[in-house]
């Protein structure tokens, strides 16, 4: 049996109860649409935030700003300043962002692999 079924839950569950989950805390925090790119980016090696901006298409400076100010908040991104003239700054995951590759790999491949089916027009 998969863990997540392992967990009794209450009938009928409780606001509060699932505004203080932490899967659903999660999910609110890395599920919106710029998130999960940038952990996976960033998983793969570190960034300066002008790359960053380059490489992430119909992404605004603004919301690249906010995304990874709010991944730093969580504790998922490390933000590194160098003391150079101008300064330059650097991003990359804290281990606590790596530790979510692996989950997160698994989300996506599932994903990938249902994808004809949850693609697939609904009735």
């Amino acid at each position: 049996m998969p863990a997540v079924l392992a967990h009794e839950l209450p009938n009928p569950v409780p606001r509060d109860e699932l505004a203080a989950c932490p899967v659903n805390d999660l999910f609110r925090r890395i599920g919106d649409k710029w998130s999960m790119l940038l952990v996976i980016m960033l998983g793969k090696r570190r960034y300066r935030y002008n790359e960053l901006h380059r490489s992430i298409e119909g992404i605004s400076q603004r919301m690249l700003t906010r995304t990874l100010r709010d991944l730093e908040n969580d504790g998922l991104v490390r933000r590194e300043v160098f003391p150079t003239v101008p300064p330059s700054v650097e991003y990359s995951l804290t281990p606590l962002g790596e530790s979510l590759l692996e989950p997160l790999s698994a989300l996506a491949e599932w994903a990938v692999r249902n994808s004809p089916v949850t693609a697939a027009p609904r009735p």
